[in-house]
């Protein structure tokens, strides 16, 4: 199943041209991103943070503005031996917004190297895997 984040505009995430700013798309699939590692049992310690952003791109479809209620749904796209991929789709009762993808690197920060995913933290993501194909039918 899809995580899903609701976010409000706010007057501060837009630019001068009067839509929400470029920047603050990424700000919002961060805040997404957090959340699916918290519904994935995460430790928010940072001092064992297990992963590291190798990637992140977002593709933007028809401009938001301030005060528009933006759904951010994510999903697991691909599963790797030490990465995995997310999937953002951002939207509001005017339909798709934008979207986007993050992969992210299981890594050992005292190590500076990456580390096989395990095979729990395997399972935990086939929970919101594959999702991606059908949303993207959708839209």
């Amino acid at each position: 199943m899809a995580h899903e984040l609701h976010v409000k505009v706010r007057a501060s995430e837009t630019d001068g041209l009067g839509h929400v700013s470029n920047i603050s798309y990424f700000i919002y699939l961060e805040e997404a991103r957090i959340e699916v590692f918290r519904k994935l049992g995460t430790s928010m310690d940072m001092e064992n943070w297990p992963f590291i952003l190798a990637s992140t791109s977002c593709d933007y479809v028809q401009q938001a503005y301030f005060d528009e209620r933006l759904l951010i749904e994510t999903t697991i796209s691909r599963i790797g031996t030490s990465s995995f991929e997310m999937k953002h789709y951002v939207s509001s009762d005017r339909g798709l917004l934008a979207k986007g993808t993050a992969v992210i690197v299981h890594f050992n920060f005292a190590s500076q190297k990456s580390e096989p995913l395990t095979e729990e933290m395997k399972h935990d993501l086939e929970t919101l895997i594959g999702l991606e194909t059908a949303k993207e039918a959708k839209r």
